[in-house]
């Protein structure tokens, strides 16, 4: 009888230790603890969020800067180019007339190539 008393009273304390492992471990489990730990990971995913936002925000406004210089920047070739060309075409006093066109010629396929040369750096940066 002693034997089975001490048997008795050994494994009632194993099964409570366990029963205890147990309520503890269905305490922090989201079945019983769902509120608690929703807002936790709601507010952990709703930071994470704001991060990425602010990035992806952050790199949106890089891009039309840089967008935004690259335009300004062909523009201005286009104008210098152009303001070039214009002056370029006109007569000069000491000229005659067959050399005043041979030069127009020239320059007007010069400034053709040089306005490809200048869209094409736009286009392939």
């Amino acid at each position: 009888m002693n034997i089975l008393v001490k048997k008795t009273i050994v494994y009632s304390l194993a099964g409570i230790m366990q029963f205890g492992l147990f309520a503890t471990v269905a305490e922090a489990s989201a079945l019983y603890n769902d509120d608690a730990q929703r807002i936790v990971q709601l507010a952990r995913h709703d930071r994470h969020d704001r991060h990425r936002d602010h990035r992806y925000e952050r790199d949106r406004h890089e891009r039309e800067r840089y967008e935004r210089e690259r335009r300004r920047e062909y523009n201005e070739r286009l104008r210098r180019e152009n303001e070039r060309h214009k002056h370029e075409m006109k007569r000069r006093p000491f000229e005659s007339r067959r050399a005043w066109h041979e030069r127009q010629k020239r320059e007007i396929e010069r400034h053709k190539r040089a306005v490809y040369e200048i869209k094409r750096i736009l286009h392939r940066r």
